[in-house]
């Protein structure tokens, strides 16, 4: 058996890591996953470049900004398959609550402009939002939203609060309402702290919100460890895609070397059934999170493209040579390379128009046809890559 350290922020998008490990879709690759539980996103950047773990979990964003030269100096690392699509949760306090019923506000997840528009007219002065990392889906969600709801830029500010603290962060008043990963909107929900607004997939309908990265040191030396890796995950993936194993899963993320949360907590995330307060109010969202299904683990060049531009626009940077190298991070060639022999199915491209679907749609694959999953914004927002980079890699 090959060891290989794992580093992840509890969340139920870690699952694939998890259930690599536990299910053993490593040992059948040949290795022993040590998985290390961190506290914070910077963390995770930083021990994969000093080498004390071997791959991350990662929010999408955080190689993008490190292609880009907008983090520490460490190592290159390249990202080389998604984790999950989705699986945020936008919370708001108590008072805000109180003040949308006030209005009428239904809570009904149906649509975002609305939620957007009506959370407008209950804030007075700036709205202070916690996300997990500046460099997040999260960020890039509420930026996104906020500014199409009649927000403007200086109402906007954005906390950077680690996710397992967004509950007490709100109930210390620091943040008026958050963005993060399940279970910790649930958390607060439970604790009563907060409501829940809207789920990310109301805003964006596949937000790519994590992924497996390594350093290309390590790729390149370990060219084996790293497609095994890459197939123990996938495959853990497409078990977690069974609605039938969520059950399952929720249980075992819950442990206590894991979440170490009640079993119910994680289940609300995994199964699509949200609660949006202590007292009820149930939420069907059954397309909530995504690991493999639609192609959700393939890591398109565009995404990289697309979330560089954006990061360099807040960043004053030029657009151009941001996405070059965000591109260059996102490793097709390798998911193609390794995942081609597990029998995954491959899109003929590596860059897509992004935010085109509006629903799921059967599309050319290397072999055969594959379904894609739908991926338009709200306000139907679509973004197409540079030329030159929708070709196979």
């Amino acid at each position: 058996m090959t060891r290989l350290r794992l580093g992840y922020v509890p969340l139920i998008d870690a699952a694939p890591l998890i259930i690599a490990h536990e299910l053993g879709f490593a040992a059948e690759e040949g290795l022993q996953l040590d998985l290390i539980r961190l506290g914070a996103w910077a963390q995770s950047r930083d021990m994969l470049g000093a080498g004390l773990i071997d791959a991350a979990h990662m929010l999408v964003p955080m190689p993008v900004a490190q292609a880009m030269g907008l983090g520490p100096a460490l190592p290159p690392v390249d990202l080389v398959m998604f984790l999950s699509h989705g699986g945020q949760a936008v919370a708001i306090d108590r008072r805000i609550e109180a003040r949308l019923r006030d209005q009428g506000y239904p809570f009904d997840f149906a649509d975002a402009r609305a939620a957007g528009q009506a959370l407008r007219r209950a804030v007075e002065g700036p709205l202070r939002i916690g996300v997990p990392f500046i460099f997040s889906t999260q960020s890039d969600l509420m930026s996104h939203w906020l500014l199409l709801s009649g927000f403007a830029p200086d109402d906007i500010r954005l906390v950077t609060v680690p996710p397992p603290m967004m509950a007490d962060s709100m109930a210390s008043g620091e943040v008026d309402m958050f963005c993060v990963g399940e279970p910790w909107a649930s958390f607060a929900v439970e604790r009563g702290i907060a409501a829940l607004l809207l789920p990310g997939v109301s805003i964006w309908a596949a937000p790519p919100e994590k992924g497996l990265v390594l350093r290309r040191d390590l790729i390149q030396s370990r060219p084996e460890q790293t497609g095994a890796l890459m197939r123990a995950v996938w495959r853990a993936g497409r078990w977690l895609d069974d609605p039938d194993h969520r059950g399952t899963a929720a249980e075992i993320l819950s442990r206590g070397d894991y979440l170490n949360l009640p079993p119910e907590l994680a289940s609300r995330g995994l199964g699509g059934r949200l609660i949006v307060l202590p007292s009820g109010e149930l939420r069907e969202c059954p397309r909530f999170i995504a690991f493999n299904a639609g192609a959700a683990s393939f890591p398109w060049r565009s995404i990289a493209a697309l979330m560089a531009s954006r990061i360099a626009a807040r960043h004053g940077l030029a657009p151009e040579p941001a996405m070059t190298r965000a591109m260059a991070h996102f490793r097709t060639d390798l998911y193609r390379e390794h995942l081609r022999p597990a029998g995954a199915a491959l899109p003929g491209a590596s860059s897509r128009i992004e935010g085109a679907l509006r629903e799921d749609r059967m599309v050319a694959a290397e072999k055969g046809q594959m379904i894609l999953r739908a991926d338009g914004f709200f306000d139907g927002f679509t973004f197409e890559p540079p030329i030159g980079t929708s070709s196979q890699n």
